[in-house]
């Protein structure tokens, strides 16, 4: 959970789009190879930016547990819900995967320009929003 890696039909399923979900490093449309969904893919993306994406979510307190389904806010405003969680014990919280629907571009000044929080059972908690990874977003660690 702390890489960010997505299970299929748990964290992401077939109504995610492959950048919502952001796995857009995983398909290649500078090539001509076809692939299903290809033009799926390319409609979406000629659509402009996304407004919807999944983000990496880390409460900044490390005593609450999350578990499923809890609501995120941006700015005190409910704008998604976690779709998978768990501890992070090299992020020192819980942390998740959650769908956010923006209304807007959802990219890092998105992200910046705001105050995250989620609601675990019945209490707001302060979070930090990530479109990378929190844990080895440059892929170092992995890669060494």
């Amino acid at each position: 959970m702390e890489k960010g890696y997505r299970d299929y039909g748990h964290d992401i399923d077939n109504t995610d789009s492959v950048h919502e979900a952001g796995l857009g490093f995983a398909v290649d449309l500078r090539r001509p190879s076809r692939f299903i969904g290809r033009e799926a893919v390319e409609a979406r993306k000629a659509a402009g930016p996304l407004t919807r994406r999944l983000l990496q979510i880390l409460v900044t307190d490390p005593g609450p547990m999350l578990f499923h389904a809890e609501v995120v806010r941006r700015n005190g405003t409910p704008v998604g819900y976690v779709r998978a969680a768990s501890y992070g014990f090299t992020l020192g919280g819980a942390v998740r995967l959650a769908m956010i629907e923006a209304g807007e571009p959802l990219d890092q000044v998105y992200l910046d320009g705001s105050s995250w929080q989620v609601d675990i059972a019945g209490r707001t908690y302060p979070a930090v929003a990530s479109l990378r990874p929190l844990y080895d977003p440059t892929m170092r660690r992995v890669r060494s």
